[in-house]
């Protein structure tokens, strides 16, 4: 599964700061001269309060026939289910099935004389069936089902990962929503497969299946495995007759009905296959086309073919998560769904890559527990570094593993768990930025640790040893160690078993007289909290040109490596490969930083001593570093350039503001292109520089004219400072589908030039956007609203009472209050100006009238909000966003 990204999104709004390839850190503790043996390299010991076991298998299911049709009006399922399975090793005379929110209408045992009632019980969402008799591990048994789903009159909770948790969607089932196809769709992950027919939903399971969908004949039919036949029926409607022949989890289990055109692919002798809306069609090999060529790549490189009879992906509506990797069917989110323009910003083939990826780590080989889940996640997350390695190179790559090390940092400061944990408080607490991003940053780690041949030998063995298994994480342990030959477990300890990471501090010194050059590595990280690491390094030493790799390992807390040198090296680069996972600070000379970015090989080289090159500011050399990095190779380094030379505008031989404009306007990149336009408008602020710049204005003008959404998105806002006026008659040329993408921009140039007569904009756009859009238009519209007179706030506050009521998130929820809060202090103000007023006007008894008229009102305003507020707080249950009401009142 791939996660959407709004939770992420919205984290990483907060204030963060990270530098370099890792973060700055604080000392702590004394240095002493501690070391470690890696022999001794333990996992953290813990004291679980829960203890969250793989479930106990009382019984092998092996097989899953269902025939499912629907009652649209009603949005039930109605269900005949034959469970095929045996005693797992125990005898059993009863049986139990996960069965969430169903109406059981017959159980009986299926046999070849017929069907044979048995007695059942229904409680807790767990059917227990007594079986005719005792049955032993080597007798098959089929219990035969009769139900219906009702999963919209489920009781169910989302997270950040997974928003809803009912299995089974009904997309506008009476087509009374303008503009959204009637479908519905299921998702399994973590155990909603339940919520759609009785199984035992857990991921340690394992069974074959058949899927007999009867709909309306205008609807497709998706499931997993491959369509083996359709029969059209009397009454006008199609069963299509599905059929899985290789074993998968049960969560795996998808399907997915609605009015999508498919447009046909192939990879070998496998169908590819995109179901997309119609509008898209023309799209669809635009937005999924590389996936025969991701198929061939992980193939080869991984040793295994891919393992399954089909491939589909398809895209639906009001999609709960980002993606999910169904077996041989792929469900992602409308977000993917793109024509040429919207792509040029955003093409998602991370996910893409992600969840086919799943189809090895996570479908063929499957973790055993949800506490395992980073077998599946941080597998497919790294599966994502190996596509761009390939497709793109090394430095597109890096780019996304720096990203990756961001956001697991972020995390880090909130929450400190190990990798592979038992003491979740919930399953879905697993789907976080230590299953996705520290999971993958580790596995970098051990690849380079072991090497390429090694490493993709070892995947190739866990696989072949494990598919069509459960497992655990010390199966990849075992994998590697039959390859490499060496006992790993101080690794696996202390990346996968352990929480946290190191925290360095490097500090040079190079002694003359011996020709000797010394690095010195301190472990920082409050030892006890965290476990001293033992850490294999490469260090690149640069002399004369030539260029010297060392391989060291930091076990101490404190230790010193001396290298000897012709002369002083021009650069020592440690942990050349930049692919450890740490924060880190790092005492390079200015030069050496520069040197770096001029000459060492890597992104993350280059990345690294830009970010370092910013302390140094208006210091000689380093000014042209960053103009030179206005032309770097790689996009995101030109881009980060970009936001680092205000500082060089003055310089007259570099004529940054040219280069800016160039950039703006011919750069490969939509992302360079637009953030060009960004900080071009920040430099050149008329109200900061007290001039307005028709050169400016006219290069904003033109770039409404972009291709690119974001581009054109940073230009409206752009235009607006130069001149509101063309800026709002610009907007109201947009076509509908430029609008739809502008929708953001267009309000933060409402918000600081709007009037009343904007406000219905607002709340119009509010309903157009999804939740993270929501999240940041609230922002804006606060902005707005502060600016605007009683009758305007007062018809934006009852959105933004909505808005705290029903938001699901509870984020989300307590952001939407500090922006009433907001709202709540500019009456606040007013109020204090007001009464100022009074006092300094005190003999002026007709001014006094008038300020006292205009004090009622704001009193009234806030009686108003006050109100508002209290109502919000009895609605509201979650602890975290009911101490916003405790720091109001102090």
């Amino acid at each position: 599964m791939k996660i959407s990204n709004t939770f992420y999104a919205v984290s990483l709004g907060f204030s963060v700061l990270i530098l370099s390839s890792c973060a700055s850190s604080k000392k702590g503790g004394d240095i002493s001269s501690a070391s470690l043996n890696r022999d001794l390299v333990e996992a953290q010991p813990v004291i679980y309060s829960v203890y969250r076991a793989a479930e106990t298998q009382k019984i092998d299911l092996i097989h899953t026939k269902l025939r499912v049709k629907f009652d649209l009006e009603k949005t039930h399922l109605l269900g005949q289910a034959t469970l095929t399975f045996k005693p797992y090793f125990y005898p059993i005379t009863a049986v139990d099935f996960d069965a969430k929110g169903l109406d059981i209408h017959e159980v009986a045992l299926d046999t070849d004389y017929g069907l044979q009632e048995l007695k059942y019980s229904y409680n807790d969402d767990v059917l227990s069936i007594e079986l005719d008799k005792q049955y032993s591990k080597d007798e098959s048994i089929n219990v035969f089902i009769d139900y219906t789903a009702k999963p919209n009159d489920l009781e169910t909770k989302g997270s950040s990962a997974i928003s809803d948790a009912k299995g089974l969607y009904f997309i506008n089932p009476d087509g009374t929503e303008e503009d959204k196809p009637t479908q519905i769709w299921t998702q399994g992950e973590t155990e909603s497969s339940s919520c759609w027919f009785p199984t035992v939903d857990s991921p340690n399971e394992r069974m074959t299946q058949e899927l007999y969908i009867t709909v309306d004949n205008k609807y497709v039919t998706l499931s997993n495995g491959t369509l083996q036949y359709s029969t059209l029926n009397e009454d006008d409607t199609r069963t299509d007759y599905w059929k899985l022949d290789l074993p998968h989890a049960p969560y795996l289990t998808m399907m997915a009905v609605g009015e999508f055109s498919i447009v046909k692919d192939q990879w070998r002798e496998i169908e590819v296959n995109y179901y997309v809306e119609k509008e898209y069609e023309k799209h669809a090999k635009m937005i999924f086309g590389n996936t025969p060529e991701m198929l061939q790549f992980y193939s080869n490189v991984l040793g295994v073919d891919y393992p399954w009879d089909k491939y589909a992906q398809i895209v639906v509506r009001d999609y709960v998560s980002g993606a999910m990797e169904n077996t041989t069917a792929v469900i992602h989110g409308e977000f993917l769904q793109k024509d040429e323009r919207e792509y040029l910003d955003e093409t998602h083939e991370d996910i893409i890559a992600h969840e086919l990826f799943h189809h090895w780590f996570g479908d063929l080989v499957t973790c055993e527990s949800w506490a395992n889940l980073p077998l599946n996640e941080s597998f497919a997350t790294y599966g994502e570094y190996l596509w761009n390695e390939y497709k793109y190179g090394r430095d597109e790559a890096d780019y996304a593993l720096q990203k990756d090390l961001d956001q697991y940092l972020w995390s880090a400061t909130k929450k400190k768990v190990d990798l592979i944990r038992f003491n979740y408080d919930d399953k879905d607490d697993m789907f976080d930025s230590h299953s996705y991003a520290k999971g993958g940053r580790v596995l970098h780690m051990l690849r380079k640790y072991v090497g390429d041949e090694a490493f993709f030998e070892s995947l190739r063995i866990y696989l072949e040893e494990n598919k069509y298994k459960s497992v655990e994480i010390h199966h990849v342990r075992l994998a590697f160690e039959k390859v490499t030959g060496e006992d790993l477990n101080w690794f696996f300890n202390q990346w996968f078993l352990s929480s946290g990471h190191p925290h360095l501090f490097i500090t040079y010194d190079y002694i003359d007289s011996i020709k000797t050059q010394t690095l010195t590595v301190s472990q920082a990280q409050k030892i006890g909290e965290t476990p001293l690491y033992y850490l294999p390094v490469e260090v690149d030493i640069y002399v004369s040109g030539e260029v010297t790799r060392e391989k060291i390992v930091v076990d101490s807390v404190k230790q010193t490596f001396s290298f000897k040198v012709t002369k002083k090296p021009d650069l020592v680069n440690f942990d050349a490969e930049k692919m450890l996972l740490c924060t880190k600070k790092d005492y390079k000379s200015k030069e050496a930083w520069i040197f770096q970015y001029n000459n060492a090989p890597l992104y993350l080289d280059r990345f690294e001593a830009l970010d370092q090159l910013k302390k140094f500011r208006d210091e000689g050399d380093m000014i042209t570093t960053f103009a030179d990095a206005l032309k770097d190779k790689n996009w995101n380094l030109r881009a980060k350039a970009i936001k680092n030379v205000k500082h060089l505008l003055s310089e007259p031989d570099l004529n940054i503001k040219d280069e800016l404009m160039e950039l703006a306007e011919n750069d490969v990149k939509s992302d360079v292109r637009a953030t060009a336009v960004l900080l071009l408008s920040a430099y050149f602020d008329p109200d900061t520089i007290g001039k307005k710049d028709p050169q400016l204005k006219l290069l904003y003008q033109d770039a409404l004219s972009d291709k690119s959404y974001e581009v054109m998105g940073q230009a409206v806002v752009a235009l607006a400072k130069e001149s509101h006026e063309t800026a709002f008659k610009e907007i109201n040329t947009f076509d509908d589908k430029t609008t739809e993408n502008l929708l953001i921009d267009i309000a933060e140039v409402f918000a600081s030039y709007g009037e009343a007569e904007q406000n219905s904009f607002f709340i119009e756009t509010y309903e157009k956007v999804d939740e993270y859009d929501k999240y940041n238009l609230l922002d804006i519209y606060s902005d707005y609203l502060i600016k605007q007179d009683d009758n305007t706030i007062n018809l934006g506050l009852e959105l933004f009472k909505n808005a705290a009521m029903n938001q699901e998130a509870w984020w989300a929820r307590l952001t939407t209050l500090y922006r009433i809060e907001k709202i709540l202090e500019m009456y606040n103000e007013r109020e204090e100006e007001v009464v100022v007023g009074i006092k300094v006007n005190k003999k002026n008894e007709s001014e006094v009238k008038k300020l006292e008229i205009k004090l009622k009102a704001i009193v009234t305003q806030k009686e108003k909000i006050n109100s508002t507020l209290a109502t919000i707080k009895e609605e509201e249950s979650d602890k975290k966003v009911l101490l916003f009401w405790d720091e109001l009142s102090q």
